[in-house]
């Protein structure tokens, strides 16, 4: 397996890539790239990306996707953050985004946001010992985690972002003491939330990342305000020197380049909220931040160590799954898949993982109510924090959960993208005919079955009268042989 991997962050403010590669078992970074797209910019009142935003943001995404056009598809991972989660012409974006970069663009939740750019951290500045406050302003959101080593206890999302602050509060260029105050008060609101459950966890250091905590420590120390990291006092004296300025383009230190300008001052606002809110005295800055995060969690994907494991593990424990079932159906999932890989064109990295999560928290709806437990178990799969899966992900696994009982809803397959609509109604299919297999929920083995397909035609063969001794079996195999057809899918057995 080719050693390169790539990683791509297209933040709110900012897109940034980086490339590394394993040499000696050690994580080398090889290649940088970053581009101030300010993509948060460009959504308007309807939360929609404008045509401009959204052609700048393509042709960076193109000369990013020449530097890694060698690297293999799996071992590049490319998501999207705050702007793309709130904006309503996304898909639109993302399709186009695909062919630009050569990859498929995730979108992450916010909490997943601020577990990556925690793992990015403590990669690059790693402490088994002390509870530390990781603090990243992006463009579009503000992400805080309380963790220890390379776990974490607390991970939060807010809405608030050197972009959508500045145009909030600085949309005219002009800093003044009045809306400086009045950014910093806003700032404290959206912390209230979260502040008690913050201090009460409480931390031993805290740490800043990310491009706006980066560019504030740069200034404070070229200024010699303070000696390392960002201290209170040297925040409240870059306040007054912006409100002294009064003005973003006249801005000139050293440390912030001409595109940050325009959203320096939101960024240092938002800051100074963080320190007030949680009674900070000083942080240090960290160099890795979400793109760093999203390699190691990439590299750990494709040796084994997946995130995404544990994720399904800790929610049939949350939510009482019987584990025996839902292992005789991911047993049954898997020899059906490897049957039919070939055939229906599915992958073994990507599409078997699907169907085994699928197969373990299919029954997740019963903690709701047995009536309609397939619907109740598709919302709590969609609509959960689940660490290391991405929204499209999460609605694929939605879609397996929600389709493995009665009506087969091919039209709710349109959420998911034409690209991988196909394999994922393909795995539907085969969770179906595993849970099919064991409904009578018996430890006794099943006899081998043998599936074959070609396109919409599935083939199940049985040994001789097994069927007939398994009246039950045959019945539930008719009833879904009528289910499937009507979405013009073809199921023979004997």
């Amino acid at each position: 397996m080719d050693e390169s991997y790539a990683a791509v962050d297209l933040g709110s403010n900012s897109f940034h890539m980086i490339v590394a590669s394993i040499v000696d078992g050690r994580l080398q970074i090889i290649d940088r790239m970053k581009e101030m797209v300010r993509l948060a910019s460009g959504l308007n009142d309807e939360q929609e990306l404008s045509k401009e935003s959204m052609q700048q943001a393509l042709e960076c995404l193109q000369r990013f996707g020449q530097r890694i056009q060698e690297i293999p598809r799996l071992n590049v991972r490319a998501v999207g953050t705050n702007t793309l989660r709130q904006a309503k012409n996304g898909n639109v974006f993302l399709s186009q985004a695909h062919s630009a970069l050569g990859h498929p663009v995730e979108i992450i939740a916010g909490r997943e946001e601020a577990r990556l750019i925690y793992l990015g951290v403590a990669h690059s500045l790693y402490d088994e010992n002390n509870k530390r406050l990781v603090i990243d302003i992006g463009g579009g959101s503000t992400e805080l985690v309380i963790g220890q080593g390379f776990d974490t206890y607390a991970t939060e999302s807010l809405h608030m972002g050197c972009v959508n602050i500045s145009q909030r509060f600085f949309d005219d260029g002009k800093i003044k003491a009045k809306k400086m105050r009045k950014a910093v008060l806003f700032a404290m609101q959206e912390l209230e939330s979260i502040e008690t459950a913050y201090k009460k966890t409480g931390w031993d250091s805290a740490l800043g990342s990310s491009g706006t905590i980066i560019a504030v420590r740069d200034v404070v120390q070229a200024q010699g305000w303070c000696d390392s990291g960002i201290t209170l006092s040297a925040l409240m004296k870059l306040m007054e020197a912006l409100i002294e300025i009064g003005d973003s383009a006249s801005i000139d230190f050293v440390g912030v380049p001409e595109r940050r300008k325009p959203v320096f001052a939101s960024g240092v606002a938002i800051l100074y909220g963080v320190f007030e809110t949680l009674k900070l005295e000083q942080i240090n800055v960290s160099e890795g931040a979400l793109r760093e995060g999203l390699l190691y969690d990439l590299i750990g994907r494709m040796h084994n160590e997946d995130i995404r494991d544990k994720t399904i593990e800790i929610v049939t424990q949350r939510y009482s799954i019987d584990t025996e079932q839902a292992n005789r159906v991911k047993d049954t999932a898997e020899k059906l898949f490897h049957q039919v890989k070939t055939d229906w064109e599915l992958d073994e990295k990507t599409d078997l993982k699907l169907l085994t999560w699928g197969a373990l928290i299919h029954e997740i709806g019963l903690s709701v109510a047995h009536s309609q437990y397939h619907r109740h178990g598709a919302y709590l799969t969609a609509n959960s924090d689940l660490s290391g899966f991405s929204r499209q992900e999460q609605m694929k696994l939605a879609m397996l959960v929600r389709s493995h009982r009665r009506k087969f809803p091919l039209e709710e397959f349109e959420s998911i993208a034409v690209s991988t609509k196909t394999s994922v109604i393909r795995l539907c299919i085969l969770l179906r005919l595993a849970v099919l297999l064991h409904r009578s929920r018996s430890n006794s083995d099943l006899p081998e079955i043998r599936i074959g397909v070609n396109k919409n035609r599935i083939t199940l063969d049985s040994p001789s009268d097994w069927l007939e001794q398994n009246p039950l079996t045959l019945a539930d195999l008719n009833t879904e042989q009528d289910l499937l057809q009507a979405s013009d899918i073809k199921l023979i057995f004997d």
